[in-house]
């Protein structure tokens, strides 16, 4: 099975990614073939609304994108992980599903291979709900499965949402910390890629 890590981070091998890493961490190591793409290393053009994918499932655009089709075809299925901004994706994650409207407009694609969303925030409740939904939004849209992780016990939070906030001061000020100090965040993280091995065996992928 090979699981296929986009990061729509602007910023490369941080918070954002190592969440991501944690996911396809435990996904490797339930038997998967994992590969981590951070979106800010390539070269990937805003979209021009020419339409010709209207008639075709492939961009009139070349660029870094037209090798990430390729390896969103060959993959079984996808985690799209961004930070909050203004609660919702990053502009570059975005960019990135407005590029893969060639992928939908004449057929899905993508329809019936697994995906799963996560998001690092500054604060809990503030924004991560938000950029989770618009990913769930995206999945939904092609046809994908979403998985929604959830570790044994107590539901802890909505999905993987990694969050910068440690808690209040004794003057009410917000405590600030890594998103990589969020236990909860990386543990539904690790839930989420071994959950989407588990669904994708029981599916035969």
């Amino acid at each position: 099975m090979k699981v296929l890590g986009i990061n729509g981070s602007h910023r490369a091998g941080k918070g954002t990614a190592a969440l991501l890493g944690a996911a396809l961490e435990a996904a490797a190591a339930a038997g998967a073939d994992t590969e981590l793409v951070e979106l800010s290393k390539l070269d990937i053009g805003f979209c021009i609304g020419c339409n010709r994918c209207m008639a075709q499932t492939s961009c009139a655009l070349t660029d870094d994108m037209d090798e990430l089709y390729g390896k969103m075809r060959a993959a079984d299925a996808i985690l799209l992980a961004s930070p909050d901004y203004f609660g919702t994706v990053s502009a570059r994650t975005k960019n990135f599903m407005d590029r893969t409207r060639p992928f939908h407009m004449v057929e899905n694609v993508l329809a019936g291979k697994l995906g799963g969303g996560l998001a690092t925030a500054g604060l809990n409740n503030c924004g991560g709900e938000g950029t989770l939904a618009l990913i769930d939004q995206w999945l939904a849209t092609h046809e994908m499965l979403a998985v929604h992780a959830r570790p044994a016990g107590a539901p802890l939070a909505p999905g993987a949402i990694a969050t910068g906030f440690a808690g209040l001061d004794e003057g009410g000020q917000p405590v600030w910390r890594s998103v990589k100090g969020d236990a909860i965040g990386f543990a539904i993280a690790r839930q989420l890629g071994a959950d989407i091995v588990a669904l994708g065996a029981r599916l035969g992928l």
